[in-house]
């Protein structure tokens, strides 16, 4: 059966059977993970099947992940956050009485393969994890799908031509702290280290690069600083974010055949513990205004 309301809502979250057949409906709320709601409602995920753009209705976005009934009994969903609890920055110190600004903000990434091996970007100053590394890939513009996003994305960021090959995952984090106070974002005056609820849900990809070229970013002044083409075996040797590391690790393991990634090269970053930078996959994100 169908189940949820989602009216006025901005993302919808559909489980289909493995015929196709819908069986949830159901309404992604700030902070909320897709795979946990539908576990709430009954429903165990078995893979993602696609994402789309439907500028000309209320919400958003709609995911759509196969489902099937799950064993464990549904929990009762109101008035629980069906979600990851919000974390907050270790270091995070606040006056009394101030609120935290609900921000949900969805972006979309890919794992870019070509013949001189895997396109990486490097957070600039203006984020909360300089100098690490990441996916390309950022937040959507007004009306724009999560695959046209990551293709301008990618040439914003790197200066190359990029085709999607499928969806890998839709992942979620919600936290607690403040947004970037670098110097660019503090001139423009929308970032000034303001405390924020963060919500962020992201689209992840699996992409090709037929011709690729020396890395070069268009995008002077913003959330990259750089970009490169890297190795697989060379991943375990930069400053990758444990976040993202851990997000490379899912989508291998979800299928990445022809990425050249074993487990062994995506094994878990032994100097960052699983939760010390838990929002930094969005460190980019939280430097620019929802759209």
């Amino acid at each position: 059966m169908t189940s949820g309301s989602v009216l006025g809502s901005r993302l919808v979250v559909v489980g289909v059977d493995v015929e196709g057949a819908e069986v949830a409906r159901l309404t992604l709320g700030h902070g909320d993970d897709p795979t946990t709601l539908l576990a709430a409602h009954g429903w165990e995920v078995r893979q993602v099947r696609d994402v789309m753009s439907r500028p000309i209705e209320k919400h958003m976005l709609t995911m759509t992940f196969v489902v099937a009934p799950s064993f464990a009994s549904p929990q009762t969903v109101a008035p629980l956050t069906m979600g990851v609890q919000p974390r907050r920055d270790d270091d995070l110190v606040t006056a009394e009485g101030e609120v935290a600004l609900r921000h949900q903000r969805v972006s979309a990434y890919a794992l870019v393969t070509s013949s001189r091996g895997v396109l990486m970007t490097q957070f600039s100053d203006r984020t909360n994890a300089q100098g690490q590394w990441g996916l390309p890939g950022g937040g959507l513009e007004a009306e724009e799908s999560p695959d046209r996003a990551v293709v301008r994305e990618a040439w914003e960021e790197s200066g190359q031509v990029i085709e999607v090959s499928e969806l890998a995952l839709i992942s979620s984090s919600h936290w607690v702290g403040r947004a970037p106070a670098a110097g660019a974002v503090r001139l423009r005056g929308d970032c000034d280290g303001r405390l924020e609820d963060f919500h962020a849900v992201r689209v992840v990809y699996r992409a090709v690069c037929p011709e690729p070229t020396e890395p070069v970013v268009h995008d002077v002044g913003g959330t990259t600083a750089s970009a490169a083409w890297m190795l697989p075996a060379d991943l375990d040797l930069i400053a990758l974010t444990s976040s993202w590391r851990s997000i490379l690790r899912e989508v291998v393991r979800l299928g990445g055949r022809g990425t050249g990634m074993s487990d062994l090269v995506m094994a878990p970053d032994q100097t960052n513990g699983p939760d010390r930078d838990h929002h930094d996959t969005d460190a980019d994100d939280r430097a620019r205004s929802q759209p």
